[in-house]
């Protein structure tokens, strides 16, 4: 007689999930498939800089290098204690578009990146405000890519997956799972349908948007304590009625966020509770049953290997190892990642697991810190 298991549960589950990211390649896709329009409006690109002296260069060179009519390129200097502000003088001064600010000292009540895109915001002058990492490089046809697809999905804000650039074991196992959550758990199709704020995303390497929604949601003021800023952007858009959307942009732009395990591990303690609205029992349940989905089925073939028996067919244990590996393979390929980490994915949720766990420590604890600043203490919630 049929029993139930959960590893029943699970199948049902990934099947969902597979769904989700199939279609969102197909909305990703699908946004890069337009006519350019027959006017570009004016871009102001603006980089939020501190002390970035390892990207800066190769980051602001690409952007310079774009092929588009009409754009500047404004960077602020935030507070840098490195060579960045040398950097960004070198480069000034041999090309006309790009503008080098001094950011203004930190005000209470603001994060830091929040505060140098508000002065960046500030000082542009272009009807399409494009906000991208200092981190990044950008195919010299980012800037039409973005423009034509905005335009022609008459969306206010635009955004993407940038390829992440990862060098070292630490940051393959680490930096990938960021933009694979949000590829295989937010619905765009759905997300683009229905009203709800929750079901919009965004990547805050690259975002473009037209100033005057920008400004119709408040800005960067809006969300100047937020640490997930680029979600809660998204999340207003929508929730002011505005119109938001993603596409493909992995051959476009690319991301080195961190140098080594340890500098991605840090940086994503501060950002997993923070994208949960430090919201406690959400938080612990979905990183529950994530370590239960991918890890249950090996406990199982474990198990059967030592000659114990299943309370389920074998088949139904090597199915859902099956439809894990696809949940895997499948966005790491769109997002141009390397696929043959997919199968490592138990390794990752291991890492993954303990990063979250020590993301909730920090929260509760109060000790969150962005680039040597300290961050306000967060107003901890149990639903």
């Amino acid at each position: 007689m049929f029993q139930h298991d959960i590893i029943y549960d699970l199948i049902v589950f990934q099947l969902v999930l597979l769904v989700v990211a199939l279609s969102n390649t197909w909305v990703l896709n699908r946004a890069r498939r337009h006519a350019p329009p027959p006017a570009f409006p004016r871009v102001s690109v603006l980089v939020p800089a501190r002390n970035e002296e390892r990207g800066i260069e190769r980051c602001v060179t690409s952007l310079l290098a774009q092929d588009y009519p009409d754009f500047e390129v404004l960077v602020l200097d935030d507070e840098s204690t490195d060579r960045t502000r040398c950097i960004l003088e070198t480069l000034a001064a041999t090309n006309s578009r790009l503008r080098v600010f001094d950011g203004r000292p930190l005000e209470a009540g603001w994060l830091g990146k929040n505060w140098a895109c508000a002065q960046l915001a500030a000082r542009a002058d272009g009807e399409l405000l494009f906000f991208t990492d200092a981190d990044t490089h950008h195919h010299p046809q980012t800037l039409r890519a973005f423009v034509t697809a905005l335009e022609a999905e008459k969306a206010d804000l635009l955004g993407g997956f940038p390829r992440q650039e990862v060098k070292t074991w630490g940051e393959k196992f680490i930096v990938p799972f960021f933009t694979w959550v949000i590829y295989c758990f937010t619905p765009l199709a759905l997300g683009y349908f229905l009203k709800t704020p929750a079901l919009s995303t965004a990547v805050g390497q690259a975002l473009l948007f037209r100033r005057s929604a920008y400004e119709g949601i408040g800005g960067h003021r809006a969300v100047r304590a937020t640490i997930v800023e680029d979600l809660e952007l998204a999340r207003r858009v929508k929730a002011h009625g505005y119109t938001w959307r993603m596409m493909r942009i992995t051959d476009l732009v690319s991301c080195r966020m961190y140098r080594g395990g340890a500098e991605a591990g840090a940086a994503l303690s501060r950002n997993l509770f923070a994208a949960f609205d430090f919201r406690v029992l959400p938080y612990v349940f979905a990183w529950a049953w994530l370590l239960v989905m991918f890890m249950k089925p090996y406990l199982d073939l474990s198990l059967y290997a030592l000659g114990q028996p299943l309370d389920v067919p074998l088949e139904a244990v090597l199915a859902c190892i099956g439809l894990a590996l696809l949940l895997w393979a499948i966005p790491y390929h769109q997002l141009d990642l390397p696929v043959w980490l997919a199968p490592l994915y138990p390794i990752t949720m291991f890492i993954m697991e303990f990063v979250a766990l020590r993301s909730l420590w920090l929260g509760l604890r109060g000790r969150l810190a962005w680039k040597d600043r300290a961050i306000v203490r967060p107003r901890l919630r149990l639903f």
